[in-house]
């Protein structure tokens, strides 16, 4: 990877949430006044604003703070699941909570299998094996992936692209905030950036949990394991075009689970105590 003539300086770091509660999975909102959060397992999802440091629950439900998005229009879409008495099988529901009413809605009934939550430019989705949720007709442009396919929605046509071998899957697909690039994760490959037809434009490495910074930079986790538990973990800036990277963190520091909007980032650690940085990059 070229070095770059580019600097980048930290401006601000600011503690969250200390001494409250420990904090994973963070998810800024586009314009970055607003974090979604959950615990270690991910059960239960509470709403952090940052201007008040009001926190709101908006559900107690398990699964609910894995993979919860916030919607153009400022919604948040989210996924519970439960094991059924009768069968032991696990359902999970689609719901979508309204943060001017302070309530949740079921906009995709229980069903068995996965559900994959879609972020598109102009509404959601959630996808599940059975039966499916739209929050528009259009979408505009949205991905989310499935096995080792990306599948990419340009206004209402759907395209699905295998951009790179990978057995083991894709993970963590979004669009670029121009609307113009794909960023996702493929096991054994690490980090890749297409076009919306799904040509590769560049492999960033063996990284984890893209986020897009801005248009040109993603923001990711690099960690390593020894098969049991986590011995190092840093947040990453990395250029997209794959000219340029930068350490935001040490490795040492067991920072994870990179978030970004806003021009802002926030990041938790493996005990769970979320930071937002602020940085400058100098071109």
């Amino acid at each position: 990877m070229v070095a770059g003539a580019q600097q980048v300086t930290l401006t601000s770091s600011t503690p969250l949430l200390r001494g409250i509660e420990p904090a994973f999975y963070p998810t800024l909102n586009q314009s970055g006044d607003r974090l979604l959060y959950s615990d270690v397992d991910a059960n239960g999802l509470k709403m952090l604003d940052l201007a008040t440091q009001q926190v709101t629950t908006i559900s107690n439900e398990g699964g609910a703070g894995f993979n919860a998005k916030w919607s153009t229009d400022g919604q948040v879409y989210y996924i519970t699941s439960t094991v059924n008495e009768k069968d032991r099988l696990v359902y999970r529901t689609g719901k979508r909570y309204d943060i001017a009413r302070y309530t949740s809605d079921v906009v995709l009934e229980a069903q068995h299998g996965a559900v994959h939550l879609e972020t598109g430019t102009k509404g959601m989705a959630m996808n599940g094996e059975k039966h499916n949720f739209t929050s528009a007709a259009n979408r505009g442009t949205s991905v989310y992936t499935i096995g080792s396919q990306l599948v990419v929605t340009i206004n209402g046509k759907e395209n699905r692209y295998t951009p790179v071998e990978s057995y083991a899957g894709y993970l963590w697909s979004s669009i670029s905030p121009n609307g113009d690039k794909i960023a996702f994760y493929a096991a054994g490959k690490g980090i890749v950036v297409t076009n919306l037809q799904g040509k590769v434009l560049s492999e960033l490495g063996i990284y984890e949990m893209p986020c897009w910074y801005n248009n040109d930079y993603i923001v990711a986790q690099n960690a390593t394991d020894d098969g049991y538990q986590y011995t190092s973990s840093q947040i990453m800036l990395l250029k997209a075009d794959g000219t340029f990277r930068h350490e935001l963190t040490p490795k040492t520091s067991m920072t994870m689970q990179p978030t970004a909007g806003g021009g802002k980032i926030v990041y938790t650690t493996i005990d769970g105590n979320l930071t937002m940085i602020t940085i400058d990059i100098n071109e």
